[in-house]
């Protein structure tokens, strides 16, 4: 499937991820999961989003090429009637709606797919609460103190929530984690990846997100201190891990991808998947099994601690000091 990932190197894999089920699913999930316990129930999936490209991606993969039977994108609200439109006939979405609630009670499911993190939460809340299990794309939100009262509220409501960098959460960088295992002793990373500190949409949160949770799979969750490191328009950053481990980010503006060199007693590394990406792939399977079941694949804190990253990166550009990354 040629999806946003095919054409460039993926990299990482998780160390902090754990597969939960709520003991207690909200009304919409606790019906799917006792109707359909074969996976073969419909689920009608909502999107709220429709200016980013991910939201096509979504519902051709539901709706043109069927990867999921029983999947299918329904409903869709966009930030624009242009952009709600264009979305919809790209990608065969039925029903467009003006308000986002108008959604509640025809979908089985919620993807949330703005360009900023900042609107994340308050569009995914009054399904989270209707117990409408939700997906949420990358980066997962923009204050760490906003996505721990959200989490708070949906374990409240006993609804299954997720979100991850797609770059992270799939079959080569499952691999490579494998792989550092027999590496031997590491002292430093370097991972080179597209990051703009002024972008518009959340500056180093709207692609930083991949360049840090990848790590964060590879390594450990643990990134204690970060600084960015800033001349004109060219930047990077330093992440330190509780170990010791020194990792630094090249934000790279020439070459759309992303590779991770490490340094062994051998020399360095680079640390390459060696299997291929299942279809459809890992991240988007995992998606529709909590949309199916209720399991989730990461613990809320392991959804928390990139975006405490990413806040702690985005002080640092204003500070040029080092910041602790805190949830």
């Amino acid at each position: 499937m040629n999806t946003r990932r095919s054409f460039i190197k993926t990299v990482g894999a998780g160390t902090a991820l754990s597969a939960l089920t709520f003991s207690t699913i909200g009304a919409t999930a606790s019906r799917l999961i006792s109707e359909n316990p074969s996976g073969e129930k419909p689920i009608r999936i909502g999107i709220i989003g429709a200016e980013n490209s991910h939201t096509t991606i979504y519902a051709k993969m539901f709706n043109t090429d069927k990867k999921f039977p029983g999947v299918e994108v329904t409903h869709l609200w966009g930030e624009t009637d242009d952009f709600a439109r264009k979305a919809a006939e790209a990608g065969k979405i039925p029903t467009i709606v003006k308000d986002q609630k108008e959604m509640l009670g025809k979908i089985d499911a919620l993807i949330v797919d703005h360009r900023h993190a900042k609107y994340h939460l308050e569009a995914a809340t009054p399904f989270v609460k209707a117990g409408i299990p939700t997906f949420i794309d990358k980066p997962f939100c923009y204050r760490v103190s906003e996505g721990k009262e959200f989490l708070a509220m949906a374990r409240e409501a006993g609804t299954p929530v997720s979100s991850y960098s797609t770059v992270a959460h799939s079959d080569s960088t499952f691999d490579i984690a494998g792989q550092i295992k027999s590496l031997g002793e590491i002292n430093n990373v370097v991972r080179y990846g597209p990051a703009e500190i002024e972008s518009p949409y959340g500056g180093i949160f709207f692609y930083g997100v991949h360049l840090v949770q990848p790590l964060m799979y590879m390594f450990g969750d643990d990134i204690k201190v970060v600084k960015i490191n800033k001349y004109g328009e060219k930047a990077g950053a330093v992440l330190i891990f509780e170990s010791g481990l020194q990792a630094n980010l090249v934000f790279s503006s020439l070459h759309y991808g992303w590779e991770t060199f490490v340094e062994t007693k051998k020399g360095i590394v680079e640390l390459k998947s060696r299997v291929q990406e299942t279809n459809p792939e890992r991240c988007y399977r995992d998606m529709v099994e909590m949309f199916r079941t209720g399991k989730v694949p990461l613990s809320h804190e392991s959804i928390l601690k990139p975006i405490a990253v990413l806040e702690a990166m985005e002080k640092s550009v204003s500070s040029e000091k080092w910041e602790e990354a805190i949830i």
